[in-house]
């Protein structure tokens, strides 16, 4: 089994487009793959697939809970969060615990000594899965509004993910946390850029966040010959590989915002994707 993220640095790179036509070349191939979506803000994976939702599960934190009437207000538990989830005022026998910045750590029930603190359950998010008209799986990670953060939604889809031949997983926007815990699982990363400031910019974050957690990785450029050749550019400079080019097409653009694939609808892809795979497939056997 091999695990490979397509990530980029800053939302709207193109990095769906090239997660799900990847997928589709797979399905076309007859690998055994599954699709996971990562993106657990703004999941849309499973759209460009005709499928049937199988199963779904709740992901759980579990919350302090704080009785007053036990509590001292040594101020012991809010040491002890290094979250700044409990907000205290000794003098004024206050004490809250703010549940946006919980991460379920239980420090706070280890710190107490008078059993002024227990648990309740909190929903984060669940974990969906589907089936593709074709028998293949897509794994969903979708947080519930108002969770701050995803990266326990992702974990679990992440974890959940049938065990097949090849894992695609589509990540997150960013460097932050969410990338870093749906990279930290995959055997190889594919940053996917764009041929602009911006772009550039970005690219840069995801390289050197990438090469301290050391993971291989290639760059794929979207809507080549749009902006300008720095990206190109900085990356011969880098020494880093340019694995594929996808141009600035009309045409590709129509067919993604119609929720349609371009392996599908531009059958010459298909050919492009699946040599990309295998070109992926070998970086990872000769680590």
């Amino acid at each position: 089994m091999i695990r490979i993220a397509i990530a980029s640095g800053k939302g709207g790179t193109g990095k769906t487009l090239i997660a799900t036509n990847i997928f589709n070349t797979l399905i076309f191939n007859h690998r055994k793959a599954t699709l996971v979506d990562c993106d657990a803000e703004a999941p849309n994976a499973a759209v460009f697939f005709s499928n049937k939702k199988t199963d779904t599960f709740d992901v759980h934190q579990m919350v302090p809970v704080i009785d007053t009437n036990k509590c001292t207000y040594c101020g012991k538990c809010h040491d002890y969060c290094v979250y700044n989830a409990i907000f205290l005022l000794p003098p004024m026998k206050v004490i809250k615990v703010i549940e946006d910045l919980c991460h379920g750590c239980g420090a706070c029930s280890y710190a107490c000594e008078y059993g002024a603190i227990t648990e309740k359950t909190v929903s984060l998010g669940q974990v969906n899965n589907y089936l593709t008209n074709s028998g293949y799986k897509i794994t969903e990670a979708r947080m519930n509004i108002g969770v701050m953060s995803p990266v326990p939604v992702i974990k679990a889809a992440i974890n959940h993910a049938d065990k097949d031949e090849i894992i695609i997983m589509d990540s997150p926007p960013g460097t932050s946390c969410p990338f870093i815990q749906t990279a930290s699982k995959a055997d190889y990363i594919v940053l996917v850029t764009e041929p602009t400031p911006f772009g550039l910019s970005d690219l840069k974050q995801s390289v050197y966040t990438l090469q301290n957690m050391d993971k291989p990785f290639g760059v794929i450029i979207n809507r080549a010959g749009l902006g300008n050749r720095d990206v190109y550019k900085w990356l011969e400079e880098e020494n880093i590989d340019l694995i594929m080019e996808l141009p600035f097409n009309v045409n590709i653009a129509k067919i993604y915002s119609e929720g349609k694939l371009i392996t599908d609808e531009l059958p010459d892809y298909k050919t492009e994707f699946f040599d990309l795979t295998n070109k992926i497939n070998d970086v990872i056997k000769n680590k």
